[in-house]
């Protein structure tokens, strides 16, 4: 799949590839269900929602984005690849903006996310060509890495079908930051089910599911 790629906007890494395979392979309620939206959060280039687009057909994506630049590059992306139709495009920020705007959308069925995840103090380690040429926002996730990641774990209760999914891409050091989280905020109802490591044994994606408010 060919990307137009311009600046500001966040080149995509091979790790996130790895992601889309994750949600393809393990996202039960987008196999069996003819009626599946998948929102992503920080959609950028569009890399992930298109490349879901593609390898799943019956599926519709909401992809959102708080920089105007990676939402007009998004949709321009889904124009040129004849996507246009399954996606919807929204300029939002989960942590300033109204939820009512995503509530308004219907019951998702899974949310995808590679979140800004740099611990702010680890920024100025990055590869030189990164810290030049790429947008800091789309990078920096706070001091604990977790700014956006954490928005999303709030969010996605409130958007989910009951057993939908969250898969998410994040440091090494996130998964137990995220189990912690979990325990301290059982009332979103979310259960960690995997932990996979990326292509350099790093564990690098997290999957979660929303359990059943039906007891």
């Amino acid at each position: 799949m060919t990307l137009e790629m311009r600046p500001p906007v966040l080149i995509p890494r091979p790790e996130t590839e790895e992601l889309v395979g994750l949600v393809v392979a393990d996202c039960e309620e987008l196999r069996r269900s003819t009626q599946t939206s998948i929102l992503e959060v920080g959609c950028g280039s569009g890399a992930v929602s298109l490349a879901l687009l593609r390898r799943i057909p019956q599926v519709r994506v909401i992809a959102i984005d708080k920089s105007e630049a990676a939402v007009s590059l998004t949709w321009d992306n889904a124009e040129r690849l004849g996507l246009q139709h399954r996606i919807h495009v929204l300029q939002h920020d989960i942590l300033t903006d109204p939820i009512a705007r995503l509530l308004d959308l219907g019951a998702i069925s899974a949310v995808v996310s590679n979140p800004p995840y740099i611990y702010t103090e680890d920024m100025s380690q990055l590869e030189p060509e990164i810290l030049r040429y790429e947008d800091h926002s789309a990078l920096d996730g706070g001091l604990d890495g977790m700014d956006v990641m954490k928005g999303i774990l709030r969010l996605a209760p409130l958007l989910l079908k009951d057993k939908g999914d969250v898969f998410l891409e994040g440091d090494p050091r996130h998964p137990e930051m995220v189990k912690k989280w979990l325990e301290d905020h059982p009332e979103g109802q979310l259960q960690l089910l995997h932990i996979v490591k990326d292509f350099c044994g790093k564990p690098r994606f997290i999957h979660l599911r929303k359990q059943s408010s039906v007891l």
